[in-house]
């Protein structure tokens, strides 16, 4: 195994740190609709916690509305109690087979929780980054003290490691900035 090997290896973690990052920060309400902000919902349904997706379809019906459409008749008033069950502070209302979410608009002290609640998400990203960083240095201490690679790949398998870490985080910044922008848009 070389330097590159430990560091390839690595980078596809930190993809996936980047992703789950991204799928957190989605789930973050902004002043729009998105079926992303009903991800979290979990619906009591045939006897067991089940994700909202499993039991109908969520679209975006307009800037301000979401749409559910529930497959089953019967799990309407379920669905409707576990969406504001969510802490989300949305209020659904029935209509027929399907819930109309209609979102509020924001206060500036709810966008400014937000606000925070992203650089939250970024920070846990961060340390996992550097985390893994960690684990990229001890990959390349175990190889030079196996013999497997000198000295000087190690230093430059260190600087190639640092650099992939500030680019990750470099990600994770401009993500939380466009979050914060969309979050404090009026």
């Amino acid at each position: 195994m070389s330097a590159r090997d430990v560091i390839k290896k690595t980078e596809a973690k930190m993809k996936k740190s980047i992703e789950s990052f991204q799928h957190e920060i989605a789930s973050v309400r902004t002043g729009k609709a998105t079926t992303a902000l009903l991800d979290t919902v979990k619906v009591d349904a045939y006897g067991q916690t089940m994700p909202l997706k499993q039991v109908g379809n969520v679209a975006v019906q307009d800037a301000h509305t979401l749409m559910v459409q529930v497959w089953d008749k019967s799990m309407v008033s379920s669905v409707e109690k576990a969406i504001r069950d969510s802490n989300l502070g949305l209020n659904p209302a029935a209509e027929g087979q399907s819930i109309r979410v209609t979102i509020p608009p924001l206060t500036e002290e709810r966008r400014k929780e937000y606000v925070k609640l992203t650089r939250k998400y970024s920070e846990e990203t961060k340390v996992a980054l550097r985390n893994l960083r960690r684990e990229i240095m001890h990959g390349l201490d175990k190889l030079e003290k196996d013999k497997e690679i000198s000295e000087d790949e190690k230093n430059r398998g260190k600087k190639d490691a640092d650099d992939l870490v500030h680019k990750y985080e470099n990600k994770v910044n401009d993500l939380v900035a466009v979050k914060e922008k969309e979050i404090m848009e009026v």
